[in-house]
């Protein structure tokens, strides 16, 4: 048997927090999504005057992100992204429709080497996602690094 560590909603309302802190600092209203390694929603904040689509399309992204182990982007990036046409993966998008993003903001919460859940974030550009993702998986490494814990939080990331 194997001890697992769980994401729950104090840290998902930490990495929120964060995520919106930064899409405040710059100008970019966000929908944020945190779900659990088997893709289900703990937390959604969608921000006043975001993007109504926003919160399907955030917790796409978490879902994908979590459970295929990689940050959403690099299934298009070039060269070698799996869901670039021609490559194995191609279509695989369509799989899960609505539910499976294969584009910029999606990022895998990765504890000490295991993936714990996912992020989705969605109201700005690819950069704009990215650094709100990336300042939640930072805020979720302060927060636990009192435990000894250590979270990826780089934007590529694929376990």
């Amino acid at each position: 048997m194997k001890t697992a560590l769980k994401l729950e909603l104090e840290e998902a309302k930490i990495m929120i927090e964060a995520a919106k802190k930064k899409s405040e600092e710059i100008n970019v209203l966000e929908t944020i999504a945190i779900v659990d390694d088997g893709g289900n929603l703990i937390a959604l904040e969608r921000m006043n005057g975001a993007r109504i689509t926003g919160p399907e399309i955030a917790i796409a992204k978490a879902y994908t992100a979590s459970g295929h182990k990689r940050s959403t982007h690099l299934f298009n990036k070039e060269p070698n992204g799996p869901a670039l046409p021609g490559n194995e993966a191609f279509g695989i998008n369509q799989m899960l429709p609505g539910k499976f993003a294969i584009f910029v903001g999606g990022f895998p919460i990765v504890v000490n080497g295991e993936v714990v859940g996912g992020i989705g974030v969605s109201g700005g550009n690819g950069e704009q996602d990215t650094a709100v993702g990336t300042a939640a998986l930072t805020a979720l490494q302060k927060f636990v690094e009192g435990e000894g814990l250590e979270v990826v939080t780089e934007a590529d990331i694929k376990k």
